[in-house]
């Protein structure tokens, strides 16, 4: 038997090509002009597009029908998308309007979880002519539901309905045009246990069909679009369209109106904004926030959005981890090295990224300053009661940091 001995080889052989044409052309965008030419961030382009290539089938294919669907974490330590916050985790599940669901699971010690229904993709993000993020994001938020809504048992297990007739708890309803479950959990202490979760299709009762060519040939089609969208739509489309981000050409500042806030972050139940950094070698970069209520996160991300190392890193702070000044003010350092500050916030020898802001629980705008200065002299610009550690501390956060990490995915 040989390639043309079946009525499918063609067409399959051409899509499997088509999408590898694409992945090149993908791999092509690591030398955009948006990603500085040094070679770390070179390559870290690359890693970006591998680690996304290692999901794009998962979810075009493996978990995509609705009918049986699967909860998939669609980042982790080693598998980043533009955007994703250290903190949190992320997962998401194809569903249906056409369906019922049900999710069991037991709630963990976290201190924010949100889990939400997903509509239709809209051509134009509401409100503007900007197309809106590659796949699997892009849709708009429907049904909400929070942690602390979620009635359990005393031991925290729980059951929780997505769609179908009307429950008394524990439900959301779902439109015909419901298409994801958007699922957030965010730490702050380190050793929180996650929420663990399992769902199936409330009368699932026979296999999962097997996939037909026809079936490979659209799970080519959308993987090839979403390694093109990944490579593409980031860092640009969030300058473009969020008023959370700051202007490129205006680095180591937050944007002037502070947050992104609207609606659909409303629903999402967050406040957000971001800042572009950039230090030379012998700079470091203090940002400070006069202190406030609320599950506040700051987190470092890379020149195409998505998180830095926090496995191995000091690249994100929560309240719980964060040593705040006696002035009541919020101080974090940006440096190269370890300056021996408590807050520091690890470059991991990038000469350009991003510093993500998020505040979970409450309306309370931050108010953000910065101070670029020379790495030599940061300890003199810095309080004089600024919290320091010893390198055996420092070892210690980093442990502390990796336990807890592969605590939060089971890793």
């Amino acid at each position: 038997m040989a390639f043309g001995d079946s009525p499918a080889d063609e067409p399959l052989r051409e899509a499997w090509h088509a999408f590898c044409d694409q992945l090149k052309a993908a791999g092509d965008k690591a030398f955009k002009e948006a990603n500085p030419a040094q070679s770390l961030l070179r390559a870290d382009a690359f890693r970006f597009l591998t680690q996304n290539l290692g999901q794009a089938f998962p979810l075009a294919l493996e978990t995509a029908d609705p009918a049986f669907p699967q909860i998939h974490y669609f980042t982790h330590p080693y598998m980043k998308l533009g955007g994703d916050v250290s903190d949190f985790t992320y997962r998401q599940a194809w569903i249906s309007g056409d369906h019922a669901y049900r999710i069991t699971g037991r709630k963990g010690t976290a201190r924010w979880f949100n889990l939400t229904v997903q509509g239709p993709k809209p051509a134009k993000i509401p409100g503007t002519q900007f197309a809106p993020l590659h796949e699997p994001f892009g849709d708009v938020p429907e049904n909400n539901l929070f942690g602390h809504q979620i009635e359990a048992d005393p031991d925290g297990f729980f059951e929780l309905f997505i769609g179908g007739p009307e429950r008394p708890k524990n439900w959301l309803p779902t439109t015909p045009g419901s298409r994801k479950l958007f699922i957030r959990e965010a730490f702050d202490k380190w050793f929180e246990t996650p929420t663990t979760l399992s769902i199936e299709r409330i009368g699932m009762d026979a296999p999962r069909p097997m996939p037909t060519p026809e079936r490979m040939i659209e799970a080519f089609e959308w993987a090839g679009l979403f390694v093109t969208g990944v490579m593409r739509d980031w860092p640009e489309h969030s300058w473009m369209t969020s008023g959370g981000v700051c202007d490129p050409e205006q680095p180591n500042v937050f944007p002037a109106d502070k947050n992104a806030n609207d609606a659909a972050d409303a629903k999402r139940g967050r406040m957000a904004a971001n800042m572009i950094w950039r230090l030379a070698p012998d700079e470091a970069l203090v940002v400070e926030m006069d202190n406030h209520d609320g599950f506040w996160l700051f987190g470092m991300n890379a020149v195409f959005v998505e998180s830095m190392d926090y496995l191995y890193r000091s690249t994100s702070f929560s309240p719980a981890r964060t040593k705040i000044d006696s002035d009541d003010v919020v101080r974090f350092v940006i440096a190269h090295d370890d300056p021996g500050v408590h807050n520091w916030l690890d470059t991991q020898g990038f000469s350009e990224g991003n510093l993500g802001y998020r505040n979970l629980m409450s309306q309370n705008p931050a108010t953000f300053r910065t101070r670029l200065v020379k790495r030599a002299e940061l300890l003199s610009a810095l309080p004089k009661d600024t919290v320091l550690v010893t390198p055996e501390e420092r070892a210690q956060q980093l442990l502390d940091r990796y336990r807890s990490i592969k605590l939060r995915f089971g890793i």
